[in-house]
């Protein structure tokens, strides 16, 4: 009986809990719409004349995205506005397509919402002309019932869908809710650096900072180093693109002794730059049959050229099938970066010349796992 009670009695708080953020929730909201109606109610009357003789202007704290409408009833243009206002947007209005023109000159915005059936210029014509201006912003269509096959044509031209007046105010808020989510997700994948295999030859060609290259035939370990398997049946060693451009200039490297054994997760070599210093670990067992005198004498050749010039070691491997188990190569290795790219910019803000080094050192330069 004791026990029903207590699992009573928790089960009630737990509904209470909900129930009263539930509660704060709506309240949060309510307070947020009030705010937002008090920005319409006032800004709306502002006088924005200087800029476009239709003008009227809305911005919110912390919009979800900026807007620009066109259309030559006055009408829809106060319904779009009132409603997305409300919704958390920042909305511009015009009542022609060369106001509208005119204001994404000199003006952020995320979408241009623009009216079919115009005087002086017509959707159409707006949509090629944003797409040809602003080639980042979006354009969506307003159309009615009788343009809508002329609206599905304008997306051959770069409109990116429309939306049907009269509309209601759920429909509105939901086609915009839409296209921002789909806007922010293309964005992010553009975001994303660029990761190519390239041929061995063009792996140290110059490149944007953004965009990381992995050659062909190459091994790559988890703790950012790259393999190439020599005609000789040794292999040569280096710091692969990824921890280049994470760790920025190295001043100094201290590089094993030709004769000197490798264990794998073992120490390689050591890298350091002022007072940062960090260690790259081994891939592989074996012995050191050649060093690279010329990267320990400048070190700035193994971030210039890390694939060719900047070569740190040639290793005899004691048991290389075993060893290269562990690696990936091609195509993994390009999608492997990406992860790593991004779990970078999660630990340090950064995905370029990073300031904490033994941090890097011990989330991506650490001891190898024993398998992929």
């Amino acid at each position: 009986m004791t026990a029903l009670l207590v699992v009573a009695m928790f089960a009630g708080f737990v509904l209470l809990d909900v129930v009263v953020r539930h509660v704060a929730a709506r309240r949060t909201l309510a307070r947020v719409r009030r705010e937002r109606a008090a920005v319409l109610e006032t800004h709306v009357r502002l006088d924005f004349t200087d800029e476009a003789p239709s003008l009227k202007r809305v911005e919110v704290p912390e919009p979800k995205a900026r807007i620009l409408a066109v259309d030559d009833e006055p009408v829809v243009l106060d319904s779009f506005r009132r409603i997305l206002v409300l919704a958390g947007y920042s909305v511009d209005t015009v009542e022609t397509g060369p106001e509208a023109l005119g204001l994404i000159q000199r003006h952020e915005y995320d979408f241009v919402f623009t009216d079919l059936k115009m005087p002086q210029m017509d959707g159409v014509e707006v949509v090629k002309a944003v797409r040809h201006l602003r080639p980042d912003v979006d354009v969506a269509v307003i159309t009615g019932y009788a343009t809508v096959e002329t609206a599905v044509a304008t997306m051959q031209h770069g409109a990116i869908d429309y939306v049907q007046k009269p509309f209601t105010e759920d429909e509105l808020t939901d086609f915009v809710r839409r296209l921002a989510i789909k806007r922010e997700a293309r964005l992010a994948e553009a975001r994303r650096p660029r990761v190519r295999i390239v041929s061995p030859g063009g792996a140290d060609e110059p490149a944007d900072e953004s965009e990381y290259v992995v050659p062909g035939g190459v091994f790559v370990s988890e703790g950012h180093v790259w393999l190439r398997i020599e005609p000789s049946g040794q292999v040569r060693l280096g710091i692969d693109d990824f921890a280049r451009k994470a760790l920025g200039a190295i001043e100094r490297i201290e590089l094993p002794q030709r004769g000197a054994h490798l264990r794998r997760s073992a120490a390689l070599c050591s890298v350091a730059r002022g007072e940062l210093h960090a260690q790259v670990r081994a891939p592989l067992a074996g012995r050191v049959v050649d060093v690279n005198g010329r990267a320990e004498r400048h070190p700035d050749i193994v971030a210039a050229s890390p694939y060719e010039t900047g070569w740190l070691v040639v290793v005899e491997p004691d048991e290389l099938a075993t060893d290269l188990t562990h690696l990936r190569i091609g195509k993994p290795v390009a999608a492997w970066y990406q992860d790593e790219i991004e779990r970078l910019r999660h630990a340090h803000g950064k995905t370029h010349a990073v300031e904490d080094w033994p941090r890097f050192e011990r989330q991506f330069l650490g001891v190898e796992s024993d398998a992929l």
